[in-house]
């Protein structure tokens, strides 16, 4: 079993159904989750989750009591596509799920990875960093791998043929997650408490999808597995709306977590220019960046039963 903390946030359905994957997958033993920025909306998310599984382990918060700004900026209580929506929650959750109460019982973020984090745990995060930023301010400090969802590698790490279209030729791009909180992202690429690093980045994230035959072939699971029963819930209320698809970035960081295989790995130094990240070839830097993956594994991974 593969001990797993869960670093997330819910502006859109990728953490939650990371979240619910984590829960029941029979090769990983989840022993905290933290949420960005932390919402009483947010940690009662979570903790219905928690419910469903009967499960009680440590939540944490990055800031339960004095939210900045721009944790609201786009998420107060209103309508979205879906519906009612909360706090930094979409309305897709409750479409999903059902009306859901917040909660207040929640921990500090940064506390709760430095009492559930060591050398044999991983922590794989979905958003901006900054639960990792607080516990890294914390001494003592460790962790024994870090599986970021972020971060670009492009031109001279990436080979031209595995290039998607839309970043053939780049070098550097934006990433979401570590822009949100830029100077912990930078820190986690130096700080000694830290084992290894694999950044999950948008030249492979951008490539996968949960379409209608990824939903078909779950559904064909959901009487083995809670996780894939509640995550076929999801993305059939997700479907309705876009029938496409949904790019399914944390799921695919989770699983390179559980399965390192999944993914093909180039050893990097990643850096920070004008508002964008890239990554140079660095052997012997303990950081690593995906390049490709090798799709049926993931979808492997993904839809494991419990026996």
């Amino acid at each position: 079993m593969l001990d797993v903390v869960w670093d997330m946030e819910t502006g859109d359905p990728d953490d939650f159904l990371t979240l619910l994957l984590l829960l029941g997958h029979p090769q990983v033993n989840l022993k905290a989750v933290t949420v960005t920025p932390g919402t009483p909306d947010q940690v009662g998310l979570v903790r219905r989750a928690l419910e469903w599984f009967g499960r009680s382990i440590p939540v944490g918060a990055h800031d339960l009591d004095h939210l900045p700004k721009s944790a609201r900026d786009g998420g107060e209580p209103g309508e979205g596509r879906h519906g009612r929506r909360g706090l930094c929650v979409s309305s897709w959750h409750y479409a999903a799920f059902g009306d859901i109460p917040p909660s207040r019982d929640a921990a500090p973020g940064g506390e709760v990875l430095m009492a559930h984090c060591d050398e044999s745990t991983t922590l794989v995060t979905g958003a901006p960093l900054k639960n990792l930023g607080a516990a890294m301010q914390l001494p003592g400090f460790r962790v024994g791998t870090l599986v970021v969802q972020g971060g670009f590698a492009g031109e001279g790490v990436v080979p031209p043929e595995r290039q998607l279209d839309k970043f053939r030729g780049m070098t550097t791009c934006p990433t979401y997650n570590l822009n949100g909180d830029p100077r912990s992202a930078e820190a986690a690429l130096v700080h000694p408490g830290i084992g290894a690093r694999f950044f999950v980045a948008k030249n492979v994230c951008h490539g996968v999808s949960y379409d209608q035959e990824v939903h078909a072939r779950v559904g064909a699971l959901t009487h083995r597995s809670l996780s894939l029963r509640l995550i076929w819930q999801g993305m059939a209320k997700y479907l309705d709306k876009s029938p496409a698809g949904k790019k399914f970035h944390d799921p695919l960081a989770a699983c390179c977590a559980i399965d390192r295989s999944i993914g093909t790995w180039a050893e990097v130094e990643l850096y920070r220019a004008r508002g964008g990240w890239g990554s140079r070839l660095m052997p012997g830097s303990g950081t690593w960046i995906i390049t490709g993956h090798d799709h049926e594994k993931f979808l492997r991974t993904l839809t494991a039963c419990p026996e």
